[in-house]
């Protein structure tokens, strides 16, 4: 989150920001594999991102009532999209922290801005908002997030351990998170079949 306020106070954006990160066959990291993340936030101090296609065991409801933001009997009468929002493994790095991927019509305060179209928002206005229907058109909510320390995800990526793509929004936010893998992928017009681990070399 540092890096996202620091972007946010530089008014710029890094080279990585707003793009998908697709993991390799080869990934080392079992916690990876078959990864999508998109990232939020990318300078020369490191870079932040989401995983967005890997799901928790926990639900939307499940975390209203956990956080003290509604009752069970108030969570049963929450309207379907709330009931079904999945909530998100966001990264290895810091779990029990939450936060919300959105289309920039909805901002307060602490939202951050990722790109001129999507928000970070990680303040629990957001989860109120969207339970009650006020929040944004499009949401996704992860818990935990995934970092890189600095020069550690170039390393990685000419390593060969990710590819690397721009974000779509609708790619983004589609609810069909089991195929999005293969999805991002063709996307660019690769076939997840042809892919090889070792980095080539001419």
């Amino acid at each position: 989150m540092e890096l996202l306020r620091n972007k946010k106070e530089a008014g710029g954006n890094g080279f990585l920001d707003d793009h998908f990160l697709i993991a390799m066959p080869g990934m080392r990291d079992e916690r990876f594999a078959r990864s999508v993340i998109y990232i939020c936030a990318h300078s020369e101090e490191g870079a932040m991102g989401l995983i967005i296609n890997q799901t928790q065991q926990m639900m939307f409801p499940d975390l209203l009532v956990q956080l003290g933001i509604m009752d069970e009997e108030e969570v049963i009468r929450l309207p379907s999209y709330a009931r079904d929002f999945v909530v998100r493994n966001g990264g290895p790095v810091d779990r029990s922290r939450g936060f919300v991927l959105h289309t920039g019509d909805y901002r307060v305060e602490s939202s951050l801005p990722v790109s001129e179209d999507i928000c970070l928002t990680a303040t629990i206005d957001i989860l109120r908002a969207i339970s009650t229907g006020r929040g944004p058109r499009h949401a996704l909510m992860a818990l935990g997030y995934s970092g890189w320390g600095a020069g550690q995800l170039e390393s990685e990526i000419a390593q060969n351990g990710w590819l690397t793509c721009r974000a779509t929004t609708e790619l983004l936010f589609d609810t069909d998170i089991e195929r999005k893998y293969d999805r991002i992928l063709a996307s660019i017009g690769i076939d997840p079949a042809h892919l090889s681990a070792a980095a080539g070399h001419a």
